[in-house]
């Protein structure tokens, strides 16, 4: 996959970064900077805001990349598994009862055991099935098991099944696995630093419905919003609203992914200092900009996401513009 030539020249002035501001009783406090870019399936950027070459690691917005393997590999069909298996492998879920059940199923399918997940117990938990990447420890477990790989390694890059993500995800971005960049992520497992447009060609293949195994991915997450991250929060709350149209997936440090259901394009967004808030007030701002939910359900959305207590309210200004080259 090559880039255009619009996205190599992403430090172009005239696209500054959108630009988030928390106001208390209607005085400013805070601010944060916020990149974001729209890429299609080629690869194109379309629109952006900052520049699209923006480095981060993509973080838990690469859960459903991760767990194409479970699908390819023949371990989701082994298992018998429905698709709330395959949305609590692409969760970062609040670690609610019904939500580590449904990793727990995925190990006892696979005669695996709690104990052998890798990633930690959260503090005031009793398991690491109530840890929010539970989920995907337990596909990839499944996963090792149904390809006689070994188990107590799962996690390390090396690892037969880590490198087969590599591959997959460079597949994906029309390069070779090998020269993405690796590091560890909180719950143990590697995660990648990517361009900003990178991000979003990834969330442009995930929404498109092209790829069997992607098109089954989302397909899951939208039935199964409640399990992908749980009640009150962004990811659920958008795709509950959306009716099927918009896929939405957050990962740690301000990062934000979305796809527009069925038209191969893909949204990407970057807080600089990594604030939560300010990517979700960008998210709901840029999915009015692009029309990709109903002004009513957007504006329902931005009841509860930008006026997070009394007094207090979040304010985006800036907008996406076409990457006319100029």
């Amino acid at each position: 996959m090559t880039f255009s030539s619009s996205f190599a020249s992403g430090t172009r002035t005239g696209m500054p970064p959108l630009e988030v501001r928390l106001s208390r009783g209607g005085i400013p406090e805070s601010r944060h900077r916020v990149h974001a870019v729209v890429c299609d399936q080629r690869g194109r950027v379309l629109m952006r805001a900052g520049d699209p070459q923006q480095l981060s690691f993509i973080r838990s917005a690469l859960k459903p990349f991760q767990a194409q393997v479970f699908v390819s590999s023949g371990a989701c069909e082994q298992g018998g598994h429905d698709d709330r298996a395959l949305a609590i492998a692409c969760a970062s879920h609040a670690g609610e009862a019904v939500q580590a059940r449904e990793a727990f199923k995925i190990l006892w399918r696979a005669d695996l055991e709690a104990e052998q997940l890798q990633c930690p117990t959260p503090p005031g938990r009793q398991s690491p099935l109530e840890h929010n990447c539970s989920g995907k420890h337990a596909a990839f477990l499944a996963t090792c098991r149904r390809l006689h790989w070994p188990l107590e390694s799962y996690l390390q890059p090396d690892h037969p099944l880590q490198q087969q993500v590599l591959k997959r995800v460079g597949e994906l971005l029309g390069m070779p696995g090998a020269e993405l960049v690796t590091a560890r992520d909180d719950c143990g497992a590697p995660t990648l630093q990517l361009q900003l447009a990178q991000m979003a060609l990834l969330f442009a293949h995930l929404g498109a419905g092209e790829q069997p195994e992607l098109e089954r991915l989302s397909r899951a997450m939208l039935a199964h919003p409640d399990l992908v991250a749980g009640e009150g929060r962004f990811d659920t709350a958008v795709m509950r609203s959306g009716h099927g149209q918009v896929l939405s997936k957050g990962g740690a440090e301000g990062i934000q992914c979305l796809s527009r259901v069925g038209e191969g394009l893909g949204l990407a967004i970057k807080v600089e200092d990594g604030a939560s808030r300010a990517k979700h007030a960008v998210a709901l701002q840029l999915m009015r900009q692009l029309e990709w939910l109903t002004p009513l359900t957007l504006e329902e959305l931005s009841q509860r996401f930008l006026e997070p207590s009394p007094g207090v309210k979040l304010e985006v200004s800036g907008e996406l513009r076409f990457d006319n080259g100029r």
